[in-house]
């Protein structure tokens, strides 16, 4: 692609830019400029530069640029490139917004955006589009999706191939979507429960997907986002975040504000409130203590000492024995990770006191024991616990709650370059490098058959920023030998052609 170009907009065509000034020179235009960063090498790019072009075509009035990522190292580091594809947008020579990532739904939404386009093309099919795409580029994604579903194994490492088109419509299937664990109905862990409820308060409606019952969706949203943990709330195509973030801005009111932004109908609180309200008169009837409780349908007496109890301890568990004698197989496997990790907890046996064994039930929205609390938020069963314990989430949320100390990140750092013998810091992973120099650096080890660990900085932006700091190394990938700095890319293909890289390696 090539030509065009010039103040007034694009007029429906791509140029490469093949120096910074030459950029510089586009943006003092008076037209908005979108820039594709780009690698010959990344299939997503490749299918991505389709969708680019037929933007191109939809939005006459913009300029469009490509900048390939690592033949032009002086823009990308100015745009703080680390993954492509990426795309920077500009308005009135300012950078304005910025996305990272295959998303042709996303891409058409923010391209209208910068623009200014008031006459969108609002489309019903394909579903994964979000309302912004033109005609043209509607089009080229439907040719994409025929490509993909007619030959998966020739399209087996594109990013927009099999799983991530599948994810892709999921998040944009509703206005509002919510990966999960369990249902709304029946949520399966104590966060997901809570945004549930906020989405509630909220008025709006909303899908939903429950992440445990398809293990491939799971581990692969963890990637499509690039957020590890669940929930994960969308809006109009958009991550917004897991559970704390949708409670800050529901808390703040930013997330009413969100949605008012993204069009998504709400019910008025008023009238929400009014209802419950009606609903609990008339169906409600009071039992001891004195009414019911808003919240559960639970008696007043009964949840206000439920809500005392989950609140009684930092950490407590509700089982079915005591923890030096527990009746089920599934509270002691709790207490086993609790004491594994060295973690302080009370404990209420549920078979001693039927009251709170079958109104926690009701007040957990949780049908089974054990259930664990931290900071009064049930966190969930014995499967949770030890799903989270090997994520790493346990810890974590231990350490946000002040239970356990925080671990530094000097410390971190220490503990991950020397987790391996070897152990490469780098884009993506090996067997899905995000940038050529960590795909170079992945071949030199696995050619002179060393093995290694690897971690990936795109995942944790904490390690990504203190690493160059602690190797006082500015870029990645990074080669640790016994904790100690190798080098980056260049270092490590020096060593390979000399012959050096597997005794270095080995001493």
């Amino acid at each position: 692609m090539g030509g065009g170009g010039g103040g007034g907009g694009g007029g429906g065509v791509v140029k490469d830019v093949g120096s910074k000034a030459q950029l510089d020179e586009a943006l003092h235009g008076a037209a908005p400029v979108v820039v594709h960063f780009w690698a010959s090498w990344c299939e997503a790019s490749k299918q991505m530069d389709q969708v680019f072009a037929h933007l191109a075509t939809d939005f006459p009035q913009a300029l469009f640029l490509r900048v390939e990522a690592e033949e032009q190292p002086e823009i990308s580091e100015a745009y703080a490139v680390a993954a492509v594809p990426y795309f920077v947008f500009f308005k009135d020579g300012k950078s304005v917004d910025k996305l990272e990532g295959a998303n042709p739904s996303i891409l058409a939404n923010r391209v209208a955006k910068v623009t200014g386009s008031t006459s969108l093309v609002e489309s019903a099919s394909p579903a994964s589009l979000g309302i912004a795409a033109g005609p043209t580029v509607l089009e080229a994604v439907k040719d994409m999706a025929k490509e993909n579903n007619s030959s998966k194994n020739e399209n087996a490492n594109s990013d927009l191939s099999g799983l991530t088109t599948r994810l892709w419509q999921l998040v944009n299937s509703h206005p509002v979507f919510l990966f999960m664990k369990g249902s709304p109905e029946q949520p399966r862990c104590g966060f997901s429960r809570k945004v549930v409820e906020i989405l509630k308060d909220e008025g709006v409606e909303f899908g939903s997907f429950d992440i445990l019952t398809d293990n491939e969706v799971r581990e692969g949203m963890k990637k499509f986002s690039n957020w590890p943990t669940f929930p994960q709330l969308f809006s109009k195509g958009e991550l917004l975040g897991g559970g704390d973030i949708a409670v800050a801005m529901h808390e703040s009111g930013e997330l009413k504000d969100v949605f008012r932004d993204h069009g998504v109908p709400m019910n008025s609180k008023e009238t929400k409130v009014a209802e419950s309200a009606k609903d609990v008169s008339e169906t409600s009837i009071p039992e001891k203590g004195g009414g019911i409780s808003d919240s559960t349908g639970l008696n007043v007496e009964l949840a206000s000492r439920l809500r005392t109890l989950v609140n009684s301890s930092p950490v407590i568990i509700f089982m079915k024995g005591r923890p030096e004698e527990p009746k089920c197989g599934f509270s002691h496997k709790v207490i086993e990770i609790l004491q594994q990790e060295k973690v302080a907890f009370e404990s209420f046996d549920i078979l001693s006191d039927d009251e709170v064994r079958q109104g926690l039930k009701i007040f957990s929205n949780w049908s089974s024991y054990p259930q664990l609390y931290i900071g009064g938020e049930l966190i969930g069963g014995s499967d949770i616990v030890m799903e989270m314990l090997k994520s790493g989430e346990l810890k974590k949320i231990l350490a946000e709650k002040g239970i356990v100390p925080k671990v530094t990140l000097e410390d971190r750092l220490k503990n991950l370059v020397t987790s391996s013998p070897v152990m490469l810091f780098m884009k993506g992973t090996p067997d899905a490098p995000r940038c050529g120099f960590s795909s170079k650096v992945v071949n030199a080890l696995q050619d002179e058959g060393i093995s290694f660990g690897s971690f990936d900085i795109l995942t944790d932006e904490e390690i990504r920023q203190g690493l160059k700091t602690y190797s006082n190394w500015p870029t990645y990938p990074q080669l640790y030998y016994k904790g100690e700095l190798i080098g980056g890319c260049d270092i490590v293909l020096e060593l390979q052609n000399s012959g050096e890289l597997k005794s270095t390696l080995s001493e």
